[in-house]
């Protein structure tokens, strides 16, 4: 990524491309033989500084162009030469090439969502004979693992928590422990596994909830760190439950 600093008309001239190139014409693999050039002038340490923040993005995004190609259409881009195609044809190319980068991501997603599907539905069944392990209507699977002696939230309430949530390979992907204070939020207002199994706890007892993909994020996921179809597996600590009424009057 560009550091936000505004060096020159220069690096304006680069942050353009690079909105255009964010859009599809992205990534380099390419070796060029190149002379070797000093960098005496501070223009030519923030030329080089910013072509190689370009192209490490480029590199990163994974889609071939051609390295001489690029370099002939920026430089007649900053010297006002004239363009060897239109407008219209460069619009042409970026969209095809968009598309193209949608339907491999698309591609790549429902491949990640079938297999996440098999291995969730393998583990939901091997966790359902596991030691302490209750399954409900729903699907939802949770184990006691400490029993509390407080107040049992209802849909209306708010909830004080710690918890831990990773994937059945382990992984963490979020933890209110990591970050050193718990969380209060709505029991509704979290995934539907979370907001069933809350309202089964009490204060004071902390659950492992293994949630089926449905009760979770679904085949949409969440982000970059929980897949399509993903099971998720959460450590929850119920340290308080308050009204949802009494914190709007409060804050009110």
């Amino acid at each position: 990524m560009l550091n936000a600093r505004t060096f020159s008309k220069s690096t304006c001239r680069s942050a353009a491309l690079i909105t255009l190139i964010s859009i599809g014409l992205v990534s380099c693999d390419q070796t060029t033989e190149t002379t070797e050039m000093s960098l005496d002038s501070q223009e030519q340490r923030i030329s080089y500084g910013i072509a190689m923040n370009m192209g490490r993005r480029m590199k990163a995004e994974g889609v071939p162009i051609d390295a001489d190609a690029f370099a002939e259409g920026l430089r007649d881009a900053l010297s006002g030469a004239e363009a060897k195609m239109s407008d219209d044809e460069i619009n042409a190319e970026m969209m095809a090439m968009q598309e193209q980068m949608q339907a491999e991501q698309e591609a790549e997603m429902q491949a990640a969502s079938n297999v996440n599907l098999e291995a969730g539905r393998a583990y939901l069944a091997e966790n359902a004979g596991a030691e302490g392990v209750q399954t409900t209507d729903s699907g939802l699977q949770y184990r006691v693992v400490r029993a509390g002696s407080g107040a049992k939230p209802t849909s209306a309430d708010s909830v004080e928590v710690h918890y831990e949530g990773r994937l059945i390979n382990g992984s963490v992907f979020d933890s209110s422990y990591s970050r050193g204070e718990p969380v209060t939020f709505g029991v509704t207002q979290v995934i539907p596994g979370w907001t069933e199994a809350l309202q089964l706890m009490s204060e004071g007892a902390e659950y492992e909830l293994t949630i089926p993909s449905e009760l979770a994020y679904g085949a949409g996921g969440a982000g970059g760190a929980i897949g399509p179809n993903e099971v998720l597996i959460f450590k929850v600590e119920l340290l308080s439950v308050s009204s949802m009424l009494d914190r709007e009057s409060k804050g009110s």
